[in-house]
């Protein structure tokens, strides 16, 4: 058995950091090339037992650009061949499922995800790109282990969150726990690794399950639950989001505080301060024994 590798393919959450059309205080320093920030594409991560075949957690729309910046996914077979060789959905939201377009070009792969994610995968026409003779949907239920390619063994569990924004309807739960959105558990050689990119707020069980994780990469997407509003970026809360914030008192620090496990903090806003090297919010999150992830990251297990 080999060691469990993880590559962070991107760390930002949806839009990227810099945010194309954003000039919040944080995106402002990065087109200025500040070098206290750093430019991060939309959250996924690669990882493998055997190094040579690479499983994918979730499929931003920036995968073309973490592929090229990414010598492990690139093509080694002539005429063609990737090194990709499944993809695993937390979600079905944009950020999260659009590189599955990316990977169009009639190569063979699996797609595993809950039923929910597959459902509104299936109800969209465009993802019929992925001619089904080549590329297999396989449902994987909540709580069952499941087995990847290059010796993983995997598991999804259902995390406090709500649907994707455009199947919200007038009234979405935004704390269910649900197939709608998930983390994943990957195991190798008896280390232990958790995926969890989105989390309106951590349970007695999720907490119980993140404990027995040597690594964690967390939902971070917000430093503070108002944080968009007082931004002038948007007009929904964190919490109204589906994210919990980073600090405060029933925030991501305090839930997670006392884990003796890798802490690493992914999904994050381009509004976010933490994106800052010692910024008063990133200066916090380092005390607390966290990380923040940035593109490129490799953690070996």
């Amino acid at each position: 058995m080999g060691h469990l590798t993880a590559i962070v393919l991107g760390a930002a959450g949806g839009g990227g950091f810099p945010q194309w059309n954003c000039r919040c205080p944080v995106c402002r320093l990065a087109w200025a090339g500040d070098t206290r920030v750093k430019p991060r594409t939309q959250a996924s991560l690669a990882v493998s037992a055997d190094r040579d075949h690479w499983i994918l957690l979730n499929a931003s729309p920036d995968l073309r650009a973490q592929v090229q910046a990414t010598p492990e996914l690139q093509p080694r077979a002539e005429p063609r061949g990737s090194p990709i060789a499944s993809v695993v959905l937390t979600g079905a939201e944009v950020d999260q499922v659009a590189g599955l377009l990316t990977l169009r070009e009639r190569q063979d792969f699996v797609v595993l995800a809950t039923a929910e994610t597959l459902a509104a995968i299936d109800a969209n026409p465009i993802f019929g790109v992925l001619a089904a003779g080549v590329v297999a949907r396989k449902a994987v239920a909540l709580d069952e282990p499941f087995s990847l390619f290059g010796g993983l063994d995997a598991e999804l569990f259902a995390v406090p969150g709500k649907v994707a924004l455009y199947l919200e309807g007038d009234d979405p739960a935004l704390d269910a726990e649900s197939g709608a959105n998930v983390g994943v558990e990957l195991t190798c050689g008896g280390r232990r690794l958790l995926y969890v990119p989105g989390a309106a707020a951590v349970t007695a069980a999720l907490r119980q399950r993140l404990a027995r994780a040597d690594v964690v990469l967390f939902d971070g997407t917000l430093f503070a639950d108002n944080e968009m509003i007082a931004t002038g970026t948007g007009t929904k809360t964190g919490r109204r989001m589906g994210h919990m914030p980073v600090g405060g008192q029933d925030g991501t620090l305090a839930a997670l505080s006392g884990l003796s496990g890798r802490r690493i903090l992914i999904h994050i806003n381009n509004t976010n301060p933490i994106l800052i090297q010692g910024s008063p919010e990133r200066r916090q999150v380092e005390a607390a024994g966290f990380e923040v992830a940035e593109d490129g990251m490799e953690i070996l297990l």
